[in-house]
C-alpha cells in the first residue's frame, strides 16, 4: 500500500486528480450496492418517518414564523415607549370629546399610534389585524370600524381571561369564526392572540388583540401535505388549523395525541408524526397512510439501483475525459511560473474564460502587467520624492524667515506701547507657524477654532465693516481631534462671498450625535439663489486636481471646498459628509457630519502618534 501511495505522489497532477476522481466514484458505488440489497422494511419505514418529519419541521418553520411575527407585533406596541406615552394618555382621559381633545386625539392617533398600527400591519408579507382597546372605551385599529366594531372584541367569552394575565404573557385565542364583515365568505376562520398592557401599579391601561386569517396558516399545509393531512392542534386535540377547513373545530382521536410512529386509525395503518410547538401546548400533527408513506421510498431505492449501475461506467469515462481537458491549461499556467522564476517578466499565458482557470490565468497576467508597471511607478516616484524633498527644505527658508522677522516687528510694535498692532502682527505670525508646521495633519478643535479666530481678526483689517466670530462649542468637543485648515475655507467663503465688505455674524456650531459629530458655520450674510447653490454644490462634490498655483490664488490656504471634501472622505470613509443649505437674504451654513467612531479613531491614534 505505501509503494503505491509513494507511486502515486510521484505522479502529475493530472493523472493525480483522475485516479483519486474515480476511487471516489468507485468506492463509494460499491459501497451503495452492497447497502442497498440489504435494506430491510425496517429501514424504509424509519425513512419515511424521517421525510414525513423533515416535511412537519418544514411546516414548522413557516408557521413558527407566523406566530412570530404576530408577537413581534403585540411586543412592538408593549415596548414602544412613544405609543405606550399616547395609551396611557388617551386610557386616562374622559371619553367625551371637546375641541382640544379632538385635536389631540388626531395627532395622537395619526401620527403616533395608527401609524405605526398601519406599519406593523404587514410584517413580512402577512396581513394582520390590529386592535387596541382601552377601558375606558376608545380603541385604536389598522382597520375600518365598519369591517369590525371594536367593541366586539369586549363580548368575547375569553375577554375576562386577559385580567388575569401579567407582564409579558399572551392568551392564545385560536381559531375562530371570521368577524370581518366582508371576509367571512372567502375566510372562514381567524386566528388570534391577546395581552393586557400594565401600568407599574398593575392597573391595565390598554388590550392588544393580534389577528390573522387562518387560511394563511391551512395554505401553508395545503402547500407541504402532497396528499398527507396537516393540522395544528392544542393539547386537547381541538383543531385550530387543517388541510380539510372541514374539520377545523373538531377533536382527534386520542391515538393519534398521544403516539408517534405508525399506529392503527379507524382499522388503517397510518404514519402519525407530531411537532411541538413553543407556543402555549400547541403542536403540529402529521398523518399519512402506510402504503404512502413507504411507496415512494420503495421505487426510490430500485430507480437508484439501476441508475447506478447504468451510470456509473459512462460517468468514469466521461469524468477522465473532462479532467483532463480542464487541467490542460493548468498545466500550462505551471511551465509559465517557471519561465517567470527565472526572470523573463514579459511572457503572458493568454488563458481567458469564465471559470476559475480562465479567471487565474487573467489574473496571472494582470500581475505580470501591474509588476511591471509597479516596477516603473517605484523609479518614478523615487525620482520625485527626492526633487520633492530638495524643493521642500528650500521653501521653508522662507516662511521661518518671515515668521522670525515678524515676531521681532511685533516686539519693536510693543515696546513703543501700540498694542493692537502687535496683537495683529501676532495673529498673522500663528498663521504663518501653522502652515510652517506641516507635520501636523490633525490638531484639536481648539488649534482649529483659534487659527480661524486669528484669520478673522487679519481679514476684518481690510473690510470697511468688521465681521464677528460666535462659538457655540461644548467644552468636550474641544479636544477632538480634526484636519487641520478645514474650517478656514468656509470662513473665508462666508466673509468674501456671504458678507461681502459689510459686517455680520459667523456662528460654529458643534453637537453630539448618537453617532456623528455635527459641526456647522453659519452666516447671516446674502446668501445664493437655487442656481447659484446647485453649482456650488456639484463643485464642492467633485474632487479634481488643481495646480498649487491655481489655489493660492483662489483662497489663503489653498484649499477649496472640494478639497476639503475630499480630505474628510480620505480620513473618515464614505461615513462621512458634508451638506451645504442657503436661501437669497438668508444667508449659508456649510454642515460637516463626521462619524464618532472614524472621530475617535483618528482622535487616538493622533494622541498616540
Amino acid at each position: 500500500m505505501t509503494r503505491w501511495i509513494r507511486a502515486l505522489k510521484s505522479r502529475s497532477f493530472r493523472l493525480k486528480l483522475m485516479i483519486t476522481s474515480v476511487a471516489c466514484i468507485l468506492i463509494p458505488t460499491c459501497i451503495t450496492l452492497g447497502v442497498s440489497n440489504v435494506m430491510t422494511e425496517k429501514a424504509m419505514k424509519e425513512q419515511a418517518a424521517q421525510n414525513a418529519r423533515n416535511t412537519l419541521q418544514l411546516v414548522d418553520g413557516y408557521v413558527s414564523s407566523l406566530l412570530d411575527l404576530m408577537l413581534y407585533v403585540i411586543n412592538y406596541i408593549q415596548v414602544d415607549a412613544e405609543v405606550n406615552v399616547v395609551l396611557r394618555e388617551q386610557a386616562a382621559e374622559p371619553l367625551e370629546e371637546d375641541a382640544e381633545f379632538r385635536y389631540r386625539r388626531f395627532v395622537d392617533e395619526y401620527y403616533t399610534v395608527i401609524k405605526k398600527l398601519d406599519n406593523l400591519s404587514i410584517a413580512g408579507g402577512e396581513q394582520f389585524f390590529i386592535t387596541i382597546l382601552l377601558p375606558n372605551g376608545k380603541s385604536y385599529t389598522n382597520y375600518a370600524k365598519d369591517e369590525l366594531d371594536p367593541d366586539r372584541w369586549r363580548d368575547e367569552p375569553w375577554f375576562e381571561e386577559l385580567r388575569k394575565l401579567s407582564g409579558f404573557d399572551t392568551y392564545w385565542v385560536g381559531t375562530q369564526p371570521t368577524m370581518f364583515r366582508t371576509l367571512k365568505k372567502d375566510h372562514p376562520h381567524q386566528l388570534s392572540i391577546a395581552r393586557p398592557l400594565r401600568n407599574n401599579s398593575t392597573g391595565i391601561y390598554a388590550y392588544v388583540i393580534v389577528t390573522v386569517l387562518e387560511d394563511n396558516i391551512s395554505y401553508i399545509f395545503q402547500q407541504s401535505a402532497g396528499g398527507r393531512e396537516i393540522a395544528l392542534i392544542d393539547g386537547t386535540g381541538r383543531i385550530h388549523s387543517h388541510t380539510d377547513p372541514a374539520k377545523i373545530g373538531t377533536v382527534l382521536d386520542e391515538a393519534a395525541l398521544k403516539t408517534s410512529g405508525f399506529i392503527r386509525l379507524d382499522g388503517e395503518a397510518v404514519l402519525a408524526v407530531r411537532e411541538e410547538l413553543r407556543y402555549a401546548d400547541w403542536s403540529l400533527l402529521l398523518l399519512s397512510p402506510y402504503k404512502e408513506a413507504i411507496a415512494g421510498v420503495r421505487n426510490m431505492n430500485k430507480a437508484v439501483f439501476l441508475n447506478l449501475l447504468i451510470s456509473f461506467f459512462t460517468f468514469m469515462l466521461l469524468l477522465i475525459l473532462l479532467i483532463g481537458t480542464f487541467t490542460k491549461p493548468l498545466k500550462r499556467l505551471g511551465r509559465l511560473a517557471e519561465t517567470v522564476q527565472r526572470g523573463n517578466l514579459q511572457v503572458r499565458s493568454h488563458i481567458r474564460g469564465q471559470d476559475e482557470i480562465g479567471y487565474l490565468g487573467s489574473s496571472f497576467d494582470q500581475m505580470l502587467d501591474r509588476i511591471n508597471e509597479m516596477i516603473a511607478e517605484i523609479t518614478a516616484e523615487q525620482t520625485k520624492k527626492r526633487k520633492a524633498e530638495l524643493a521642500m527644505l528650500q521653501a521653508q527658508i522662507n516662511p521661518h524667515f518671515l515668521f522670525n522677522v515678524l515676531n521681532s516687528i511685533r516686539l519693536n510694535i510693543l515696546r513703543k506701547g501700540d498694542r493692537e498692532n502687535a496683537e495683529v502682527i501676532s495673529s498673522l505670525s500663528r498663521l504663518l507657524r501653522m502652515t510652517i508646521e506641516q507635520d501636523k495633519e490633525n490638531i484639536s478643535l481648539r488649534d482649529e477654532m483659534e487659527l480661524v479666530s486669528h484669520y478673522v481678526r487679519l481679514m476684518n483689517m481690510r473690510r470697511k465693516e468688521n465681521a464677528q466670530l460666535v462659538l457655540d462649542i461644548p467644552e468636550e468637543a474641544l479636544t477632538v481631534r480634526v484636519p487641520r485648515f478645514f474650517l478656514q475655507p468656509v470662513i473665508e467663503n462666508a466673509l468674501i462671498h456671504g458678507l461681502k465688505q459689510r459686517g455680520g455674524i459667523i456662528r460654529v456650531g458643534v453637537r453630539f450625535e448618537p453617532e456623528t459629530m455635527v459641526i456647522a458655520v453659519e452666516d447671516d450674510g446674502i446668501g445664493m439663489d437655487r442656481e447659484t447653490l446647485e453649482k456650488l454644490r456639484r463643485s464642492a462634490a467633485s474632487s479634481g486636481e488643481r495646480t498649487r498655483e491655481s489655489d493660492n490664488r483662489q483662497n489663503f490656504s489653498g484649499i477649496g471646498l472640494s478639497n476639503v471634501r475630499e480630505r474628510l472622505r480620505f480620513i473618515y470613509g464614505e461615513h462621512s459628509a458634508m451638506r451645504i443649505d442657503s436661501a437669497e437674504g438668508r444667508g449659508t451654513a456649510v454642515t460637516f457630519l463626521i462619524p464618532r467612531q472614524e472621530v475617535n479613531a483618528v482622535h487616538v491614534q493622533s494622541d498616540a502618534g
